[in-house]
């Protein structure tokens, strides 16, 4: 790249990326830092004491209410997140600002409630404005904190050591390490609490529809299957053919006077029935000819991550399945494509 002066100089973002030394000194820093943070969690499991952790569980154990947890600036961000993972696991949780709090928000904390608050110096002026009016209305309250002598420490009936040797910004300034180390212990909190409560995976995943977990638990072949596309065992190929095209499933479900099922017609079974017969013999091929007997089937009941399962977990895989209800009458057709699309 030329400048005014007629000089040749390198492209600035190029340069970076082709200096061997800067690049190793990047990676060298960032795995420093990264080092420095998880020592910090590991110190901090040494800091924290039984009574006080054994306390702060069962403030929160015995909540009758909702936990509110509370900070601001970083701290606050961090508090959104415990609050977030405490109620998906099972403790219903909010955040709460104190800015908010003190202007009218604080109506939201009522009797039964608990609060959990957040901050590195202990002396956040919005939480310690808060907490006279914790007092009153006799709120147990935790802190996280980063100094055991702090105001907020003073006035918490359960307080956990969140103190930090250094934070990971180069002016030992920005919150990085501090509160790092605040949310792993937020989600140890919440993780002991998940466990003690009994939550299964049902569960958890019922506060989780739209992940790709909450939808295996709960997803089922019900939701995703198509109305069966049925034909009967006496019907001829250009029917076959013609219900094929109708349906647009690429299968039809083959079955008796009584709605059962006897096999399944794909597109595959109709190209290799019509390739190997006799042009002669094309007019007398019926479904039953054609169709695979005994497939295997789907319920409306199954997950519809386990019908996955059985339609990829095998030497050949197959694209559909037919459906029946706990009856065994044949009720839908389920196609590998519309699995896949739900995002499982």
């Amino acid at each position: 790249m030329e400048n005014r002066r007629g000089c040749v100089c390198s492209d600035p973002a190029n340069n970076l990326v082709a200096n061997p030394k800067t690049s190793s000194t990047n990676f060298d820093k960032v795995i420093e830092l990264l080092r420095l943070e998880a020592g910090a969690i590991e110190r901090s499991a040494g800091r924290l004491d039984r009574e006080s952790v054994d306390k702060a569980i069962a403030l929160v154990s015995a909540c009758a209410g909702k936990v509110i947890v509370t900070g601001v600036g970083k701290s606050g961000v961090i508090a959104q997140k415990i609050a977030h993972t405490l109620t998906s696991t099972g403790t219903v949780a909010i955040f709460v600002h104190p800015s908010d709090a003190i202007h009218g928000g604080l109506g939201v904390i009522t009797q039964g409630d608990i609060v959990i608050a957040l901050s590195n110096s202990g002396e956040t002026d919005e939480i310690i404005s808060i907490l006279p009016a914790l007092s009153h209305r006799k709120i147990p309250l935790i802190a996280i904190v980063g100094s055991t002598e702090s105001t907020l420490a003073r006035k918490a009936d359960a307080v956990l050591d969140a103190s930090v040797d250094k934070e990971a910004c180069p002016l030992n300034l920005a919150p990085t390490t501090s509160t790092t180390v605040a949310l792993a212990i937020g989600d140890a909190i919440a993780m002991t609490l998940m466990g003690a409560s009994g939550l299964t995976a049902e569960e958890f995943a019922a506060n989780h529809p739209a992940g790709r977990l909450g939808k295996r638990l709960t997803m089922r072949v019900s939701d995703l299957m198509h109305p069966s596309p049925d034909i009967s065992a006496e019907a001829g190929w250009i029917d076959v053919v013609k219900s094929i095209s109708k349906f647009a499933l690429g299968a039809v479900n083959v079955i008796d006077d009584s709605s059962n099922l006897i096999g399944i017609v794909t597109d595959g079974d109709l190209r290799r029935t019509i390739e190997r017969t006799p042009a002669d013999g094309l007019s007398s091929l019926t479904a039953s000819q054609m169709m695979t007997s005994g497939p295997i089937t789907a319920t409306t009941g199954m997950l519809a991550y386990d019908a996955l399962k059985l339609m990829e977990d095998r030497e050949s895989q197959i694209s559909v399945l037919p459906v029946v209800d706990e009856n065994g009458t044949c009720v839908g057709l389920l196609r590998l494509h519309d699995v896949v699309r739900s995002g499982l």
